[in-house]
C-alpha cells in the first residue's frame, strides 16, 4: 500500500549560473542561464528538488523564466499544497485546468517524483522503471564564429570520449560545417539540429544533408509543420527526429500517423514532467521509434533527472546528459555529474542520488519565494 504524502511547504529559487562556454543556436546566443529551482517539503521533512529549465526568451518555446515563475507561484504550487497524494502522476490532475506551460509543470512534477523516491528510500531511476546502471552521453555544440572554431570544439569533445556530437545548424550554416566535421571524423555519431528554423521552401537545401551519413536531422521545420517533416522523411534515408513538435503524447500519435519521424527527442521540460516523458517513451517503444533524452543545459538537479529517465530501456541513443563541467565551473549538486569516456553512471543513492549544494544555490539566487508553512 502506497504511503500518502502531503506537501506542506514549497520554495522557488531563481538561480543564475554562468556558462563556461557561450552557446549559440539558430535563434540566440547565451552566456549565462537563469533557471527556477522548485523545492517541495512534506510533513515528515523529506524534500524533493525539481528544475524549471525554461529559457529567458521565448525562442525555443513560448515560456520564459518570468512566465514560469508566475504559473508556478500563482497556479501550480497553490494547487498541490496541503493536498494528499500517493503517486506523482496524481499532481497533474490537481493542475489539470492549466493549459500548456509545460516547463513550469515539469519543475514541480520533477520535484514530486524526487520527493516520492526519497520517501520510499529508493533512487529516482528505480521509481521511474529504469533498467540501466549507466547512460551513454552525447554533447550538443552551438553555432561557432568559424568552421575552424567548430572543429576545435568537436575535437575537444571527441577527445573527452563523447561518442555522439550534435551540431546546431541554420540557413547559411549547414552543409559546409557538417561536411567539414564529417570529413575530419568519418565514423563519428553525428547529427544536426535546426530548432525549426527552416521552411518548406528549404526542403531541397535540407535534403543535401542526407549525403553525410547523419544519425538524424532534428526538428528542421516549425513545430506544428508535421506535413513538411513527413515530406522530408519520405525523400531521405536519414532519420528525421522531432523535438519541439511533440509536447504531448497526443502530438506523438499525430506524428506517428503522418510518418513524420523515425526518432523522438524526449525532453522532460518540453513534455511537462517525468510522468509524461515516461509515457512518451513507452508509446515510442511500442511504435518502434528510437528515443533519446534531450537537454536544456540543466543545472545538476535537472541533469540528474534526465540521467534517471535515460535509464529506461527505450533510450537506445546517446542522450544530452553530459558532464556538469561542460557547462558550469561548479554545479549545484555534490558531487557534480561526471562522464567517463562519454558514460554517466546512474545514481544508486536515494532520490536524486546526489546532495544539493544549498550554499551555492543561495550564493547564486536572484529571487526567492516561499509557500505553505513558510509563506512570506
Amino acid at each position: 500500500m502506497s504511503t500518502e504524502l502531503k506537501i506542506v511547504a514549497a520554495r522557488l529559487h531563481r538561480v543564475r549560473m554562468p556558462l563556461v562556454h557561450e552557446f549559440q543556436t539558430s535563434s540566440h546566443r547565451k552566456t549565462y542561464l537563469d533557471h527556477v529551482l522548485v523545492e517541495l517539503e512534506d510533513a515528515s521533512g523529506a524534500t524533493g528538488w525539481g528544475e524549471i529549465a525554461s529559457s529567458s526568451d521565448p525562442y525555443y518555446a513560448p515560456e520564459t523564466v518570468e512566465s514560469c515563475w508566475h504559473i508556478a507561484s500563482q497556479y501550480l504550487l497553490p494547487a498541490v499544497l496541503g493536498r494528499p497524494w500517493t503517486h506523482p502522476d496524481q499532481l497533474a490532475k490537481l493542475w489539470s485546468k492549466v493549459r500548456g506551460n509545460n516547463f513550469a509543470k515539469a519543475g514541480v512534477d520533477m520535484a514530486a517524483w524526487v520527493l516520492w523516491a526519497e520517501t520510499q528510500s529508493v533512487p529516482l531511476a528505480t521509481v521511474l522503471g529504469g533498467t540501466r546502471t549507466e547512460v551513454v552521453a552525447g554533447v550538443s555544440l552551438g553555432i561557432e564564429p568559424t568552421v575552424d572554431d567548430l572543429l576545435t570544439e568537436v575535437e575537444r569533445q571527441v577527445t573527452a570520449g563523447y561518442p555522439r556530437v550534435k551540431l546546431k545548424i541554420a540557413p547559411g550554416w549547414d552543409v559546409e560545417p557538417v561536411r567539414a566535421v564529417r570529413t575530419a571524423y568519418p565514423e563519428l555519431d553525428l547529427h544536426v539540429d535546426a530548432n525549426g528554423i527552416y521552411t518548406a521552401d528549404d526542403l531541397t537545401a535540407v535534403r543535401k544533408l542526407d549525403e553525410f551519413g547523419l544519425t538524424m536531422i532534428e526538428q528542421p521545420f516549425a513545430p506544428r509543420d508535421l506535413l513538411t517533416h513527413a515530406a522530408l522523411q519520405r525523400t531521405i534515408s536519414t532519420p528525421v527526429c522531432l523535438d519541439e513538435s511533440v509536447e504531448t503524447v497526443d502530438d506523438l500519435e499525430t506524428a506517428l500517423a503522418l510518418e513524420a519521424l523515425q526518432v523522438l527527442n524526449i525532453k522532460v521540460s518540453r513534455m511537462g514532467g517525468l510522468g509524461v516523458a515516461r509515457a512518451a517513451h513507452d508509446r515510442a517503444q511500442q511504435a518502434g521509434i528510437a528515443v533519446w533524452c534531450g537537454g536544456m543545459h540543466e543545472f545538476g538537479i535537472g541533469r540528474l533527472a534526465n540521467v534517471a529517465l535515460s535509464s529506461l530501456p527505450g533510450f537506445t541513443l546517446p542522450s544530452d546528459v553530459s558532464a556538469s563541467e561542460k557547462y558550469y565551473a561548479r554545479d549545484l549538486v555534490v558531487p557534480a555529474v561526471v562522464a567517463v569516456q562519454g558514460v554517466v553512471q546512474v545514481p544508486e543513492a536515494t532520490g536524486l542520488g546526489h546532495a544539493v549544494y544549498r550554499e551555492l544555490i543561495a550564493a547564486n539566487t536572484v529571487a526567492q519565494q516561499s509557500f505553505g508553512q513558510e509563506q512570506e
